[in-house]
C-alpha cells in the first residue's frame, strides 16, 4: 500500500478539509480499537503531498476529549506510513496580548490531565522516551513561517496547558496558569503529542485562540457559545493555512530533529526480558530496533 506522510488532525470545529480532493476513506482497525473516525486520503489542488486527515472528535464531534481513542489514532496512521503530523487545536489565551482569534504554535506543554493512557508502553516492556521539547521544532518553524507569510496573528514559544476538560477552568485555576506564565489552555494535547513521541512521528500543532478562559475581567467567561462564533473565524484562517503549508512544502522534507529516532535508546528492559509476543505486538514501532528474528537468534 502507498505510504501516506503527512497527516493532519482536525480539532473542534474542523471536521473537515476544504478543497481537498479526496480519493478515499480508510476504516482502520487497531490493536487499540477503532480510530475515532475514518481516515480521509487526499490532497489540496495544485499540491504534491497526499494527505491522511483525521478529526480527533470524529466527524460529528461525539467524542470527549478524556475520551477520545489516542493510541488508536496514533496506530493507525503509523500504519498508514504517516511520518510528519500537523494537528489543530482549539485553545483559551491566558495572556493579555494573545488574542480571541489569534493563532499559537506552542513549544512546550504542562500537564494537568488525570487518568488518560498516555503510553505504549507496559509491564514486560519499559521505556521512557526524551519528551524536553514535546514539539517538532522543525515542523513547528516552517508552520510558524507559513502562518506569518499569510500576515496573521500568530505567537510562538508559548506554553500549552493541558487540562482535563470537559468543563472550562474555575477563576482560581485559571490564575494559577498565568502564574506559571503558560499562553494557553485546551483539553487535547495530551496524551496525543506523548504517542506521536513513542511513535517516532513528527508532530506539532496549531492553536486557534477562542476566548480569555475566565480570568480576564471585564470580559464573558468562556462557555461553548463564545468558542464556535470565534472558531468558524480561526478555522477559515487555518483552511488558508494547510493550503499554503501544502502548497510550498519541497517534494523531500530534510528534518532535524530527533522525534524519529525518540526510541533508539529509550528501552530498558533488556532484550532477553521481551517476550516474542510483546514484540509482535508492538512490531509497528519498535520493529526496526527488535524484531522476531533476532529474538529467536539471541
Amino acid at each position: 500500500m502507498e505510504k501516506i506522510k503527512y497527516a493532519v488532525i482536525g480539532g473542534s470545529g474542523l471536521l473537515s478539509l476544504e478543497n481537498l480532493s479526496i480519493e478515499k476513506e480508510i476504516e482502520i482497525s487497531t490493536p487499540y480499537g477503532m480510530m475515532s473516525d475514518k481516515v480521509t486520503i487526499g490532497f489540496f489542488r495544485g499540491t504534491k503531498h497526499k494527505i491522511a486527515f483525521l478529526p480527533r472528535h470524529g466527524r460529528n464531534h461525539t467524542i470527549m476529549p478524556s475520551n477520545i481513542p489516542q493510541k488508536a489514532n496514533v496506530w493507525g496512521l503509523k500504519s498508514l506510513g504517516v511520518e510528519r503530523v500537523f494537528a489543530v487545536s482549539a485553545v483559551g489565551s491566558l495572556k493579555e496580548n494573545i488574542k480571541p482569534g489569534d493563532l499559537v504554535i506552542p513549544s512546550q506543554i504542562f500537564d494537568r490531565t488525570k487518568n488518560r493512557d498516555s503510553t505504549f508502553f507496559e509491564d514486560g516492556l519499559v521505556g521512557h522516551i526524551p519528551f524536553g521539547e514535546p514539539f517538532c521544532p522543525t515542523l513547528s518553524k516552517i508552520l510558524y513561517e507559513t502562518v506569518k507569510g499569510l500576515g496573521y496573528p500568530v505567537h510562538k514559544d508559548e506554553t500549552y496547558v493541558c487540562m482535563e476538560g470537559p468543563a472550562f477552568s474555575t477563576k482560581a485555576e485559571s490564575e494559577f496558569y498565568r502564574m506559571l506564565k503558560a499562553g494557553v489552555i485546551g483539553m487535547t494535547a495530551l496524551p496525543e503529542s506523548k504517542l506521536f513521541r513513542e511513535a517516532e512521528i513528527c508532530y506539532t500543532l496549531l492553536s486557534t485562540v477562542t476566548d480569555y478562559d475566565c480570568w480576564k475581567e471585564g470580559e464573558e467567561a468562556v462557555n461553548v457559545k463564545m468558542v464556535l462564533e470565534t472558531m468558524k473565524k480561526c478555522n477559515e484562517m487555518v483552511h488558508k493555512v494547510l493550503v499554503k503549508l501544502f502548497e510550498t512544502l519541497p517534494e523531500k522534507l530534510e528534518v532535524d530533529c530527533q522525534c524519529q529516532y525518540s526510541l533508539m535508546y529509550a528501552i530498558t528492559t533488556k532484550k532477553e526480558g521481551i517476550s516474542k509476543d510483546m514484540l509482535r505486538k508492538l512490531d509497528l514501532l519498535l520493529g526496526k530496533y527488535f524484531s522476531i528474528s533476532q529474538k529467536e537468534e539471541e
